[in-house]
């Protein structure tokens, strides 16, 4: 008897320590303010927002991506009230240099579809534009704690003409942004 509890003591502990680890995402929130530049209007303008996602085994993941640039084409003196905004859902793949937890560096790849909204109010006439779209990015998030750090990218957004029927080809609106912003996880 006394062997076997030894076995079934010891059967237990190797499976216990053999057992995989419980997958977790690592999650994350990062605040934004950026630059517009390089676009289909002459003009360069700022822009705030926040970007939310996990990567699941620190590698692939996937985020939800919003932008907001108020005076997008320019002054609103010049232009009336105008504004351009972007809710998009991507793929990120970043490699953690450091792991996933504590002091450390993750570059990374970005890109998906969604939404791009541009609106102009001028002399009393409004007008709104809900296009899909797509970006395309790159950049590094770097962990000073377990929780905190920075994260800097840059994408380019383009949006798509045409509609379902009709298939959708590459639209004539197009910028660049360039971001930084405080990264929570």
């Amino acid at each position: 008897m006394r062997g076997f509890i030894k076995v079934t003591v010891l059967s237990a502990t190797v499976a216990l320590v053999c057992a995989p680890s419980v997958a977790r995402a690592d999650g994350y929130v990062n605040p934004w303010a950026g630059v517009n530049f390089s676009s289909s209007v002459s003009d360069t303008s700022g822009g705030f927002g926040v970007n939310a996602g996990g990567m699941g085994a620190g590698v692939i993941g996937a985020e939800a991506a919003f932008g907001f640039n108020p005076n997008f084409f320019g002054d609103s003196t010049d232009f009336g009230s105008n504004n351009e905004l972007d809710l998009m859902g991507n793929l990120i793949v970043g490699i953690p240099i450091g792991g996933t937890h504590g002091a450390g560096f993750r570059p990374y790849v970005t890109g998906g579809v969604g939404l791009i909204r541009t609106h102009f109010d001028i002399l009393n006439v409004s007008t709104s534009n809900n296009d899909w779209g797509w970006n395309l990015g790159a950049g590094a998030m770097g962990y000073f704690t377990d929780h905190v750090g920075v994260r800097g990218d840059v994408r380019y957004l383009r949006n798509f003409s045409g509609n379902f029927n009709d298939g959708f080809d590459e639209g004539n609106f197009h910028f660049w942004r360039t971001s930084i912003g405080l990264v929570i996880r």
